[in-house]
């Protein structure tokens, strides 16, 4: 048994886990390679996508919200043994997101020379920023799309058929970021701006692509077959919109963090930029078995099994947590050779070297946070998790990076510690207590 996990157990979460930890990756490294051609036209331009990326989650995450939704709904049915009632609550999300993407999209399109402002006031900056994230608001309908077919695969034990979609997306966008950041194959050289071009192009690449999976595998589940009934409606809304807040929190509280960091400096805030996407990076087991957790969780409910669902978290925080100690030693041990493939300034990676050792030390126990948050959301226990976010970020996490940071003077490092050693720790204590207590078992969805 592999750290205490009986063999049939393992190998069900790692057929389920691991091509959605692999989609992760491909995600996380083609966003590093972002980071890393972006950084060759320096530390203005580092700082411009990294606030304009968070800035963008805050909408974005809406439809991350509407995946978690279909995931949670459609394994209970799975668990039910019901599976040709699964489509009924992707058809559901994807007809909320049909309705209010293009509106959302076409108003905040036009709001983001007036928004970005508030994120940071150097000229330059905002300059870069603008179109960059007018470029990722645009996309909204077809990142909602791809992330509530996520959420369904997930749900129905078939997250391995969407990776090399995934993946061919993503490849899609470090090509479409060749050509238009830099002016290569006959595309006009458009610096920060032609990363957001590429990153939109990728996403309608990869929404053709769903489309296509969910004709090929979907329709024995109800994918398209009839119109979402209005108990689907209410079942996804029901979980969506407190999952929506989630993230919209979850995302506003990361772009604010990029407003405080940014008054320590431009170096500190280029440096950020890669240390949260490190995060993404040695988080990816956490992230991906978390999520598959939540369908097994979720199944494990549908089928009445409350000790089985309580089971299957702990199992798969032992895989996770194992995975995650061996991604951070890099990290722990090698900082700057790490650092040094996305930050090519020496003061950059000075400032950056000590925030990245105690990620690598840190990320196990916060990965654990990371984890159950998703099995309590894939259980139904969407409203509390939401509530744990909204108070530790917005009355520990905030108002302590700015204390430390700013007023204390400590800079990005008393920043960073307030972020490893209390915001995330102490999320992850409150959530593994949530689910000892079992509440989240009487939840009905």
């Amino acid at each position: 048994m592999l750290v205490g996990v009986p063999p049939d157990r393992l190998q069900r979460i790692l057929t389920l886990g691991l091509p959605i930890v692999g989609a992760m990756v491909s995600s996380v490294v083609m966003g590093l390679v972002d980071i890393a051609m972006v950084g060759m036209l320096g530390n203005f331009a580092l700082a411009a996508v990294g606030i304009s990326s968070f800035a963008a989650y805050i909408y974005l995450g809406i439809f991350w919200g509407i995946s978690i939704a279909v995931q949670a709904t459609a394994s209970r049915r799975k668990g039910e043994k019901r599976p040709q009632e699964c489509g009924a609550y992707l058809n559901a999300g994807l007809l909320i997101i049909l309705l209010i993407a293009p509106i959302l999209s076409t108003l905040l399109y036009f709001l983001v020379p007036y928004l970005v402002p508030w994120l940071n006031s150097d000229p330059l900056l905002i300059e870069a920023a603008i179109p960059y994230l007018r470029w990722l608001v645009i996309q909204g309908v077809f990142v909602g799309i791809v992330s509530a077919f996520n959420g369904f695969w997930n749900a129905i034990d078939l997250s391995r058929i969407y990776m090399k979609a995934l993946i061919s997306m993503h490849l899609c966008n470090v090509l479409f970021n060749y050509m238009f950041i830099f002016g290569n194959l006959g595309a006009p050289e458009m610096g920060v701006e032609g990363a957001g071009i590429g990153t939109a192009l990728a996403s309608v690449v990869g929404t053709i692509l769903y489309i296509r999976l969910g004709f090929k595998y979907g329709r024995e589940y109800g994918f398209l077959k009839q119109f979402p009934s209005r108990d689907a409606f209410r079942s996804v809304l029901k979980l969506a919109i407190p999952a929506a807040v989630q993230q919209l929190l979850d995302s506003t509280a990361l772009t604010l963090m990029y407003r405080i960091v940014g008054l320590t400096g431009t170096m500190e805030l280029a440096a950020y930029s890669v240390l949260i996407n490190f995060i993404s990076l040695v988080g990816l087991p956490a992230w991906g078995l978390g999520t598959a957790g939540a369908t097994l969780v979720g199944q494990a409910l549908g089928a009445k099994n409350v000790d089985d669902a309580s089971r299957w978290a702990w199992d798969v925080i032992k895989v996770g947590v194992l995975g995650m100690g061996l991604l951070g030693l890099p990290f722990w041990l090698l900082p700057d050779l790490v650092l040094s493939i996305w930050i090519h300034d020496a003061a950059t990676v000075d400032i950056a070297r000590l925030p990245t050792r105690i990620l690598g030390l840190m990320i196990m126990i916060n990965g654990v946070g990371y984890m159950l948050s998703s099995m309590l959301n894939g259980a139904g226990d969407v409203r509390r998790v939401t509530y744990v976010n909204l108070y530790s970020q917005w009355f520990l996490l905030l108002p302590g990076a700015y204390l430390l940071g700013q007023w204390a003077g400590f800079g990005l490092i008393g920043i960073w510690c307030m972020h490893q050693f209390g915001y995330r720790a102490l999320q992850s204590l409150i959530f593994a207590y949530f689910w000892h207590t079992r509440l989240w078992a009487k939840i009905r969805i």
